[in-house]
């Protein structure tokens, strides 16, 4: 399959309410607001039909989960082809009763699901419960082949690993994709907040510095209430960016507004770079094996 040499992207920063359907409806708005300014791959953030559920452990909250296929892949397939466009969704998925991942599923232009991606790093953290809710991947780290190229698709917490990155790359992803649902305790202090919102985008330049290909990170925005109010909530930080294949930033949302950004990318230029930054050629794999052991006593 031929990949374009000159790829416009786009991404969706949105906010969110308990009205999954309003949620999606605003995504779709997204989508076509996107499409309209000639963006052929579109992603969304993690888990774009709901609230972030995970602030709570609530078995009613299994209702929200669906199918892959199921009704939103239908509908998001449909635009996909509508518009001709590839998409990049981020579903909670009932794969079995007792049995649900958070999975990013990737819409080809004829509709079709060209594939998906399990999250394979499930935080547990106070306000991310999400080994609650959600089984670790079992798809590994597989790019996914589109019409637009090999999508290297990871969500959220898979982003703070190189390893997940590495592996993408090393199996052909040309483009790093993360859908996430990432933010501050209101109760931080700014400075600490800043820290943590810095280290995020260092974490992921980095991943397209080292493996030669551009990052796309799609964060939701606003405030979100902790239901149990033992909390005071999260407040998600946006700046969802796209990055080049040198870790430059293309484009760069705020931290407060819904927003859709749009960058053309120049496909050609990552393989110029991976040519000059050849790490892939030098990596010392006879000296690696320790990387498969949890931690060197």
């Amino acid at each position: 399959m031929t990949k374009p040499t000159h790829l416009k992207v786009a991404l969706v920063q949105q906010s969110n309410t308990d009205n999954a359907q309003d949620n999606m409806a605003k995504s779709i708005a997204g989508i076509r607001d996107a499409a309209s300014q000639g963006a052929k791959l579109i992603v969304l953030q993690e888990l774009h039909r709901s609230l972030y559920f995970c602030q709570t452990e609530d078995v009613d909250v299994f209702d929200l989960a669906e199918t892959i296929p199921g009704p939103s892949t239908d509908t998001l397939g449909a635009l996909a082809k509508e518009l001709n466009v590839v998409i990049v969704s981020s579903l909670f998925e009932k794969r079995a009763t007792g049995l649900y991942h958070n999975t990013a599923v990737v819409l080809e232009t004829d509709g079709s699901i060209a594939g998906k991606y399990r999250k394979m790093h499930i935080p547990d953290d106070p306000g991310f419960y999400e080994k609650f809710y959600f089984t670790p991947g079992d798809l590994g780290f597989e790019p996914i082949q589109t019409s637009v190229g090999k999508l290297g698709v990871l969500v959220c917490w898979d982003q703070w690993f190189p390893e997940a990155a590495r592996l993408m790359a090393m199996a052909g992803a040309e483009i790093l994709i993360y859908p996430t649902a990432i933010g501050w305790d209101p109760r931080d202090e700014k400075d600490e907040q800043t820290r943590q919102k810095d280290a995020w985008v260092i974490s992921q330049r980095a991943h397209a510095v080292a493996n030669g290909v551009p990052v796309i990170s799609c964060n939701r925005v606003g405030h979100e209430s902790d239901p149990s109010g033992q909390s005071e909530g999260i407040q998600f930080w946006g700046n969802s960016f796209i990055a080049g294949p040198q870790g430059e930033i293309l484009a760069e949302a705020n931290n407060s507004d819904e927003q859709l950004l749009v960058v053309e990318l120049d496909q050609a230029r990552s393989e110029n770079i991976r040519r000059i930054w050849p790490y892939l050629r030098d990596r010392r794999i006879d000296h690696y094996q320790d990387l498969t052991k949890i931690y060197r006593d």
